[in-house]
């Protein structure tokens, strides 16, 4: 077993789309797409994260770029465990010290063997302890709220598989949600509309650059057009199409409209002491999915809170995740929001 260094403190984002890795006095080192590729025939791993997505659609049939974690867990354990000792190793370059500690976030309401699954994986790693974390935790700490205090603060995470919604208040959560929709959906709902509009196929990274690129949630706000190629379904040959802003938005309307539900969900069963600290402090959204345009000022019309992204929302996760493990004792973590394997 490979294993890095006594003393070495590391945070990791285990994203569905992508994994960040935070070591201690270093900030966030590494951002790659949770993305592996594998020969099938010798079951060899050809690349791994930036290298492994510019395959995705594009592979010989006996190569496969597949995604080890699907909705915010692992669904192919021994890939998850490649993937994350190839990060560990690439994150902390040529130093090579033993054991670390590894605190890793987990999305809300995961469940006790989708945990278990996350701590053996980091584990067989390399890491001497394993912490888990939820989400909106990490992210509110990556953010710089001080959880501690006995004020209420509403986080909502989006990230590639899952949205976690969280109440925070004296270093836990009070009131939570997790559903499983999130930026991988958004490209699912692009795909599949204009897949019925113009029968035109495309593949995922091209409805995440329409996404990126042209796509906004709120009337008005965009108003883009973006040429799309692909297969044409009836003719079998490539074609090209023209979509607008307003179609994405469109497409997008009843995803971001589940997002909302959960979050109305949460506010509805939050005490009304904390309520009060929402509505003074805001809403902080995190995570890749919260930079999608216009969210922030839809959620913020249909609620009637005031709505902000962090500063660096695609980080935030990481980097709580080691200010959390490098303030363990000071952040006095309810003992039920994390696990702690040791050796």
């Amino acid at each position: 077993m490979w294993f890095l260094g006594m003393g070495t403190d590391i945070g990791i984002d285990l994203g569905t789309a992508t994994v960040l890795v935070y070591i201690k006095d270093k900030g966030v080192v590494l951002k790659e797409p949770s993305v592996v590729a594998i020969d099938k025939n010798s079951n060899k791993i050809l690349a791994v994260g930036e290298e492994a997505r510019q395959m995705i659609g594009r592979t010989p049939g006996n190569i496969v770029a597949v995604r080890p974690l699907r909705d915010g867990v692992i669904s192919d354990y021994d890939m998850t465990e490649k993937m994350l000792t190839y990060f560990i190793r690439k994150g902390c370059g040529k130093k090579r010290v033993s054991a670390p500690k590894v605190m890793v976030c987990v999305p809300s309401q995961a469940t006790e063997v989708e945990k278990r699954a996350i701590i053996d994986a980091s584990k067989n790693s390399g890491a001497r302890t394993v912490y888990l974390i939820e989400e909106p935790l990490a992210a509110a700490v990556g953010a710089g709220i001080d959880i501690n205090k006995p004020s209420g603060n509403m986080v909502v995470d989006i990230g590639g598989g899952t949205t976690d919604i969280a109440v925070i208040s004296l270093g836990g959560i009070v009131v939570r949600s997790s559903i499983k929709i999130a930026g991988d959906k958004f490209d699912e709902v692009i795909i599949k509309y204009i897949r019925n509009k113009y029968k035109l196929m495309i593949g995922e990274r091209t409805a995440e650059n329409l996404k990126i690129n042209i796509g906004s949630v709120f009337k008005d706000l965009r108003n883009l057009t973006m040429p799309v190629k692909g297969r044409n379904l009836i003719t079998g040959l490539p074609d090209v199409v023209d979509i607008t802003t307003e179609e994405i938005r469109i497409a997008l309307k009843e995803t971001v409209r589940m997002i909302l539900e959960a979050v109305h969900s949460v506010l509805e069963r939050t005490p009304p002491e904390l309520a009060a600290d929402i509505i003074e402090h805001g809403i902080l959204m995190t995570g890749g999915g919260a930079l999608l345009h216009g969210l922030d000022k839809y959620l913020e019309s249909e609620i009637g809170v005031s709505v902000r992204v962090a500063d660096d929302a695609i980080s935030c996760v990481a980097m709580g995740t080691g200010i959390a493990l490098k303030n363990f004792e000071k952040l006095e973590l309810n003992k039920d929001m994390e696990v702690e394997l040791v050796e």
